[in-house]
């Protein structure tokens, strides 16, 4: 048993087999075999490692008439550990005696020895490793006769383990085989991690390098909550999370009373509470647990599942689903918030060297304004069906914000002039993300309807910490006093003038800043759908002038640590059940 911490980004607990994602996107579809299979398995293995050979000595042949001896020696190399005896005695042995799988035998040993030689302190040894690797894939390559699973067509139920997935992988995943991933790389306010959270699947990110320690089918747990990965785990730690997960499933089934009551603290305020959400069929879990409406409607699903760009008819189909579902309550859409090089699979890689920094959001859809105006005009479209609001994403100057009024006016323009109906007082918001916004917000208040927080973007940018970048991910945190005065002076400009200002950010949806939040001002909270019964639990527990003491003591700390820690304790006194 092998444990490893990462961090955690999206909550619940997975236990399953593993699929070890790679380039080659091998799938291991079975882990033993019966006893009187055995044979059979062993013949499979002599064909498998003679198709090897075959190859491998075509490659040796090839590379030495064109290059010379000494590059075909490397394939040399590899028919020599291809064909070494102790090596086919291990393999071997685990089929014999532990009626492993010839994949599964051959995944295992080859992955032993690839770490032992990455534990060398010799350099040319550890780029040995990478020769067994290539080994182990040609052999699984025939064992499996070519057969590819993408992480996309799933089969059977699986916990899917890799470097790192993109937010077009996360977004394909089969939700009915998908039990949860991990990847040894990202960040908890990655585009992956916030799709992950939507899918509602149990996720940790960036545990540094452990896939040489793990085969496909191994059994491994996936603790969301904590951020912990356990592999290959003994049966009482097996008992154990099945345990918790049941004690969990028992307080998500005492939530379920809050569903239909609305969010009002115990001295009687009401709060707006809505859901984020990444997907249209979200919308049915939103309305399950009472949501005042959609606070936050993504709509980087249309692009990332896309090969090209999507018709105004695919946004308008998608955003007439949501908007008819949610029946008169409020569907706030947020324009496109991606970087160039997430709009296709086949998009050509970037050159920014920094694309946190560089053409994304806002910034890429007035570069590019036939994309724009395709979703603008989709969006004003769905208005004529119900409450729609325009979110505009990444605002940083009110020059941009002239640009993007300016554009609209002109889209509702081509509409009125083609007699299509929409909501001419269709309200407009901003997203406030950027410490320039939220400094100047006071400006920017008079010239939209409503703000919404997006502290995801927003504590990257006050604290320079690169969100999806494993190293510094430590250092990413909502609970920074820097950060966190920046929100309160957000909540506080739109209330002295009366506009509506939500947080939308994974900020929103953490049950430990709720009573401080309440406590800065916010009357409108904006969560995933999975978070909703819980944020209202915390609402209906506390009352305002407690939470307005807790934001006073919060403000007067210096260290997020000792703010998490002292927000933890206040929480648990309120509800204990929730904290664990």
């Amino acid at each position: 048993m092998q444990t490893l911490q990462g961090i955690a980004v999206s909550p619940g607990v997975a236990i399953g087999e593993a699929l070890v994602v790679d380039n080659e996107g091998f799938r291991i579809p079975q882990r033993f075999v019966a006893r009187d299979a055995v044979q059979s398995e062993i013949r499979r293995l002599t064909e498998a490692i003679a198709g090897a050979d075959k190859e491998i000595a075509a490659n040796r042949d090839t590379v030495t008439k064109q290059l010379g001896k000494h590059y075909g020696a490397i394939f040399g190399a590899h028919l020599k550990m291809l064909h070494d005896a102790r090596l086919r005695r291990e393999i071997e042995g685990m089929i014999r005696q532990k009626h492993y799988s010839p994949e599964y035998a051959v995944s295992r040993t080859m992955r032993r020895y690839a770490k032992v030689f990455q534990s060398l302190d010799n350099a040319f040894m550890k780029e040995r490793s990478q020769d067994i690797f290539d080994i182990e894939k040609r052999l699984l390559k025939h064992l499996l006769r070519d057969r590819r699973e993408g992480v996309g067509q799933l089969t059977s139920p699986v916990v899917l383990l890799a470097h790192n997935l993109t937010p077009s992988e996360t977004a394909n995943l089969n939700r009915r085989y998908a039990l949860g991933f991990v990847t040894e790389a990202g960040g908890p306010g990655s585009h992956t991690a916030i799709v992950a959270e939507a899918m509602r699947l149990p996720a940790v990110v960036a545990t540094g390098p452990f896939l040489t320690d793990v085969s496909g089918g191994d059994l491994v747990i996936i603790d969301g909550n904590l951020g912990r990965v356990i592999l290959q785990p003994d049966e009482e730690t097996v008992a154990k999370y099945r345990y918790e997960a049941e004690e969990h499933r028992g307080v998500e089934a005492r939530l379920k009373s809050l569903a239909n009551k609305p969010a009002v603290t115990s001295d009687g305020v009401r709060v707006q509470l809505c859901g984020n959400i990444e997907f249209p069929y979200e919308v049915e879990q939103c309305q399950a647990e009472g949501a005042d409406g959609i606070g936050l409607y993504r709509t980087e699903f249309l692009y990332l599942n896309a090969k090209k760009e999507p018709t105004e008819s695919t946004h308008y189909t998608a955003y007439k689903k949501v908007v008819l579902a949610m029946k008169g309550k409020p569907v706030c859409i947020r324009t496109l918030d991606l970087g160039a090089d997430k709009l296709s699979d086949d998009a050509p890689a970037s050159d920014e060297k920094n694309p946190v920094l560089g053409l994304r959001s806002i910034r890429l859809t007035l570069r590019n304004v036939p994309l724009f105006r395709t979703q603008l005009r989709a969006i004003l479209r769905a208005s004529d069906l119900g409450n729609v609001q325009i979110l505009f994403p990444l605002i940083t100057t009110l020059r941009e914000l002239r640009q993007v009024k300016m554009l609209l006016s002109d889209v509702m323009e081509d509409l009125e002039e083609s007699n299509i109906k929409f909501d001419r007082n269709i309200k407009i918001g901003i997203m406030a993300e950027v410490p320039a916004t939220a400094l100047m917000l006071e400006r920017f208040l008079d010239e939209v309807d409503f703000v919404s927080i997006g502290t995801n973007d927003l504590i990257q940018y006050t604290l320079a910490v690169d969100r999806s970048n494993k190293d510094v991910a430590p250092m990413y945190t909502a609970s920074e006093p820097a950060v966190l005065r920046l929100i309160r002076s957000s909540i506080q400009a739109s209330n002295k003038v009366s506009k509506p200002v939500n947080i939308c950010g994974q900020m929103s949806g953490n049950i430990l800043y709720t009573m401080l939040l309440l406590g800065f001002g916010l009357r409108h909270f904006s969560v995933p759908p999975a978070s909703i019964l819980e944020i209202k639990k915390v609402i209906s527990s506390v009352h305002i002038k407690q939470c307005q003491r807790v934001a006073r003591r919060v403000m007067t700390m210096e260290h997020a640590q000792d703010i998490r820690n002292y927000l933890k304790e206040e929480l648990r006194k309120q509800v204990p059940e929730l904290v664990p």
